[in-house]
């Protein structure tokens, strides 16, 4: 996994991503390897490809990773975050001007997740400020203080919009599990930083945007106490809330008030991918109480997600129970969660099947997935068989974030077992 991380998947990046004209990263690469200088830069992409290289640098500690960081960083900052109102910019044009400048919980959780990662990497402080002041802006735009839960999207000047729709294959209701899954996540990675700060003495929290923090004074407690508790509700929005306790998958779309919305939707992909990172989440806490509780449903949503597995070991991407479509392309994502997801059940709870189930989704990456000879990987093989190639080798959606994360967590939960 070393190997497709470092020659495949992050030396695609650093040699055919990286704008030297305009600053930053690509927006596009298609599926036949055309780059599209043009494109528009995604703030999903350029998140992803911050927590890609800082994650990386910080587990394998090569200086060429460090200096892909905070590239990627200094070019987020400058271009993406927007300095009137806060938050992130959903995109902005191959130059780095603001294109859509909407409020998309979803991104700006990513570009929570990227900056936490820098900071956890490095120390540097202010990378956690503005992963701070990040949080500040979910927690004060975003939740829900009378029903619970985050919404989907504002205008650039936070005031509401009719259409919240991540994509335009989703839904349009104001919540979803998409969402609150990727907040969840840099909520976990942001605690996780602020422990470790802690327990190194190291930063305080200053909120000024753009300030220096302090060298050798604590995290102070309230501000470690605000994100576990922020953290500690998102668990409990999904047990509670997104799992459905008769089918043990989670729904997908909600209206304010968790009614279910679009119908019986299942995502494999999303089950697998929600148990592993639940998980983790309620690890991070540390709570006894939360984690005795979380460990059954681990179980059961994984054992849920078993509906979309193949006997080759790859995972279709969901279903449409009330139709009767199924969507089983076997898309590149839903493979990587799938390896982390079931190694998670065999390194935590002995399950071996598992461990099995994690090594043929290897095995099928491998042969059906990795472009060896281009570098990455593509992004679906159809239900027949054949490539697809239709879909971007790299852009808005397709990054270096859930194939590097499975090998860099693969990489460390094996040095640490």
């Amino acid at each position: 996994m070393q190997d497709v991380l470092e020659n495949n998947i992050l030396y695609f990046w650093q040699t055919k991503m990286v704008d030297r004209e305009n600053g930053g990263f690509y927006g596009r690469i298609d599926g036949h390897e055309v780059l599209h200088p043009e494109a528009e830069k995604g703030a999903i992409l350029n998140a992803r490809i911050l927590w890609t290289f800082s994650a990386a640098y910080r587990v394998l500690k090569k200086p060429e990773y460090l200096e892909m960081a905070t590239y990627a960083k200094e070019y987020f900052i400058e271009h993406f975050l927007d300095k009137e109102y806060g938050g992130v910019y959903w995109s902005v044009d191959a130059k780095g001007q603001p294109l859509n400048t909407r409020k998309q919980f979803y991104a700006i959780g990513f570009a929570l997740y990227g900056l936490s990662e820098y900071a956890r990497a490095t120390d540097d402080r202010e990378a956690l400020d503005y992963a701070l002041q990040l949080y500040d802006c979910i927690e004060e735009h975003a939740l829900d203080r009378e029903q619970n839960g985050y919404i989907e999207a504002t205008a650039r000047d936070w005031q509401p919009i009719a259409d919240m729709r991540l994509s335009e294959l989703d839904a349009n209701f104001p919540k979803s599990q998409n969402t609150h899954l990727h907040i969840i996540e840099p909520y976990t990675n942001l605690l996780r930083c602020l422990q470790e700060m802690h327990a190194q003495e190291s930063c305080d929290y200053v909120p000024v945007l753009g300030s220096v923090l302090p060298i050798g004074v604590s995290v102070p407690m309230e501000t470690m106490i605000s994100v576990e508790a922020s953290l500690r509700n998102l668990i409990d929005i999904f047990t509670d809330r997104i799992l459905n306790p008769e089918t043990h998958h989670l729904d997908l779309f909600f209206e304010m008030d968790w009614t279910r919305g679009a119908g019986h939707l299942e995502s494999y992909g999303h089950d697998i991918e929600c148990s592993w990172l639940m998980h983790e989440a309620a690890l991070v806490l540390g709570d006894e109480k939360v984690l005795r509780k979380v460990e059954d449903i681990v179980r059961i949503v994984a054992k849920a997600s078993e509906k979309g597995l193949r006997p080759d070991g790859s995972m279709i991407h969901e279903a449409n129970l009330d139709t009767g479509h199924v969507d089983d392309d076997l898309h590149w994502w839903v493979q990587a969660e799938n390896v982390v997801g079931w190694f998670n059940l065999w390194q935590h709870f002995g399950d071996e099947e598992a461990y099995e189930r994690a090594e043929r989704c290897w095995t099928y990456i491998k042969e059906q997935l990795i472009d060896w000879e281009n570098g990455e990987w593509h992004w679906s093989r159809r239900p027949d068989g054949s490539l697809n190639l239709d879909d971007d080798k790299a852009g808005f959606w397709k990054c270096p974030y859930h194939n590097s994360r499975m090998c860099l967590e693969i990489i460390e939960r094996t040095e640490a077992m």
